[in-house]
């Protein structure tokens, strides 16, 4: 469960600007205070985190990520934050409009801990947004940005 001392720091990696004013609405009206950065691609995504440097504590407890973007996509994303010391315990949920078996295999094999369907339908769309916000933020036992 949250600290419920800090806010949790989610970084959303979203090239699609419906898809990031969505979330903000939906993380605005949750119980838990959400401070959500948005990476517009891959190359944001670690431009960010590489901003964090070494300070565990300036890193995001969550990472949404698409895999369809512009200029590197999620499937590399998760190759970089896989391998690197400190983002490799970042959960990392993706996000996608994909239903494809091989970019679902894909992001099990790059260790993501979790692949969910962007539902077109757009209360569908909050109530996975919701659902995510309920389990990842507010049961699920998250690695603290204090340690290393």
């Amino acid at each position: 469960m949250a600290d419920p001392a800090r806010p949790i720091r989610v970084l959303l990696v979203e090239d699609s600007p419906s898809d990031v004013a969505l979330t903000q609405v939906v993380f605005g009206q949750a119980k838990t205070d959400i401070d959500l950065d948005v990476a517009n691609d891959g190359v944001e995504a670690l431009e960010y985190l590489e901003r964090c440097g070494d300070a565990v504590a300036s890193m995001p407890d969550l990472i949404l990520l698409d895999l369809n973007m512009p200029r590197m996509g999620g499937h590399e994303v998760l190759d970089r934050l896989k391998a690197h010391e400190l983002w490799r315990r970042i959960p990392v949920i993706v996000l996608t409009t994909s239903r494809a078996e091989a970019d679902i295999l894909g992001v099990y094999d790059r260790h993501a801990n979790s692949y969910i369907a962007k539902p077109v339908d757009l209360p569908e769309f909050i109530e996975v947004v919701s659902r995510i916000e309920s389990y990842w933020l507010s049961v699920v036992q998250l690695p603290t940005r204090t340690g290393s």
